[in-house]
């Protein structure tokens, strides 16, 4: 098996280490300070913007789209550069070195990577016009709602929110957690899973239909803290739909497709956040020894 970098990945590779020396790492405490003066737990510092015109100006925009996407392959302003999983695979551990700034820097954020790959794969020409070209300009923020509080939703075959068809519409009842994104003021959609045919066979009974987030009956309810702290731009919140109507056209793909999007979706993106967490693991270690080398006590250095 050959896990090495193709030539565009190494290119991409080397500008990504020196985007991250030259512009990320030195901005962290700038990000640290903007949300703190803001006094708001989910804002969006002004640094970002910087980064991500810098981060557009070298190629490192919309990495996550593979190269089997049929997008446009990108260099500055286009969107998709075409990669492989495992060339992505790299440059994901890399931003994970710095998680809250450089995944969305280059507007490879979770929850919005899985989401405009959905999209883009199985949007409507209507709904990619609507949502998939402002998430891929990095101009709103979106949401995933599939996690339950009653059920483990790890098997997707639990869910129990309804997506019930009325006439031209669709309505929308159920509670969802773990909700990623859902609490930032920039995320205006959501992509919600729930059942549409409770008699179907399991794998046919799920739906995906996209849900904008100032429509009538949505309601974060609270953000949801991991071992104690607020994680992430946007939170994982809770979120409660009552009555939440959306017109039909919002389905994704067809009644039914529910579990075959998730599939799609989910595969990928397992992925990415592994190797984010390694990125993360990896810069703990060095900081780690750093600190050792350079820290002296009792007259000589720690380690």
């Amino acid at each position: 098996m050959d896990l090495s970098l193709s030539t565009r990945g190494q290119h991409l590779r080397q500008e990504l280490l020196d985007f991250l020396d030259t512009h990320v790492y030195p901005n962290e405490q700038r990000y640290r300070d903007e949300v703190e003066a803001s006094g708001e737990r989910h804002h969006y510092p002004a640094v970002l913007d910087e980064l991500k015109s810098e981060a557009r100006s070298r190629g490192l925009w919309n990495l996550f789209l593979p190269a089997n996407s049929g997008a446009p392959r990108a260099r500055g302003d286009e969107h998709g550069a075409g990669l492989t999983n495992l060339d992505y695979a790299h440059l994901a551990e890399l931003t994970g070195r710095s998680p809250m700034i450089a995944p969305e820097a280059l507007n490879c954020s979770a929850p919005d990577t899985g989401n405009m790959e959905v999209l883009h794969l199985f949007g409507t020409p209507e709904q990619q016009q609507q949502w998939l070209h402002p998430l891929l300009e990095g101009e709103i923020r979106s949401a995933f709602f599939m996690t339950e509080p009653e059920v483990a939703s790890s098997d997707a075959r639990n869910i129990r929110s309804r997506i019930v068809r009325d006439g031209e519409d669709y309505v929308i009842n159920g509670r969802k957690w773990w909700s990623s994104g859902a609490s930032s003021p920039r995320c205006k959609v959501g992509i919600f899973m729930g059942v549409t045919d409770p008699d179907e066979q399991p794998y046919r009974q799920q739906s995906m239909i996209l849900v904008p987030m100032d429509t009538p009956g949505v309601r974060v309810v609270r953000d949801l803290p991991v071992f104690g702290h607020y994680d992430g731009a946007g939170g994982h919140p809770e979120v409660e739909f009552v009555d939440v109507r959306v017109p039909a056209t919002n389905l994704l793909a067809q009644e039914g497709d529910g579990f075959r999007i998730a599939q799609e979706r989910l595969g990928p993106g397992r992925i990415h956040h592994c190797m984010r967490l390694i990125g993360m693991a990896e810069r703990a270690f060095d900081l780690m020894c750093e600190r050792a080398i350079s820290r002296e006590a009792f007259g000589k250095h720690i380690a």
